[in-house]
């Protein structure tokens, strides 16, 4: 289903929509601050593993990310953190970065990679966010590549769901995404490391 929700004013029918499709194990793609996401509820493993399937990716070794609505979701994935690494947080989210920080014993066994990290997400985008706080606790965020050599993303949402249509249950049409993934930095040793810069410049929060 292809499903168009107003970028700035989301319409609680179909923020209602998407809320029961997660719920009963579905797949969706989403708008974020960034390029387009594709997701699910986090707690529920078998919707985590056809995730990873349509990507291609083993579940165990995924760079999968948890996509929250604020930072009060942090206690619930990840250890303690240092206060200088919260502050940079704090003043950067939501934005165009993920951190990644130690995950706690709570975080679902598929989403620990080796080094028993947890990417954390909280995107500047009122739909995404909306979907989270509707849900009542984060979902998978995961971007959308394209097949392309030269262009990495798709923006185009109805390109995406020509794409995706077969293989998840909604596409969310809202407006067409950037083509620069959010920059990752790693804040498990309590230090603040870029491992990929995107679209977010992390150096204005420090």
């Amino acid at each position: 289903m292809l499903l168009h929700i107003h970028p700035v004013n989301p319409e609680p029918r179909k923020m209602k929509m998407v809320n029961d499709c997660l719920l009963a194990g579905g797949v969706i793609i989403y708008p974020t601050d960034t390029v387009y996401g594709l997701g699910c509820d986090i707690y529920n493993s078998n919707s985590v593993e056809k995730i990873c399937r349509i990507k291609g990716i083993d579940p165990g070794k995924s760079n999968l990310s948890i996509l929250c609505f604020d930072l009060s979701h942090l206690s619930d994935f990840a250890k303690p953190i240092d206060t200088p690494v919260y502050r940079v947080m704090r003043k950067a989210l939501p934005g165009p970065f993920t951190f990644v920080l130690k995950a706690n014993s709570q975080v679902p066994k598929i989403f620990k990679s080796k080094k028993k990290t947890v990417g954390i997400r909280i995107p500047d985008n009122i739909i995404c966010r909306q979907i989270v706080k509707e849900l009542g606790h984060p979902i998978v965020s995961t971007s959308i590549h394209d097949t392309d050599k030269i262009v990495d993303y798709i923006t185009d949402p109805l390109v995406i769901y020509d794409k995706y249509k077969k293989l998840v249950d909604i596409v969310i049409d809202g407006g067409f995404g950037k083509n620069k993934p959010s920059t990752v930095i790693d804040c498990s040793d309590d230090s603040i490391t870029v491992l990929r810069q995107g679209a977010g410049k992390i150096e204005q929060f420090l």
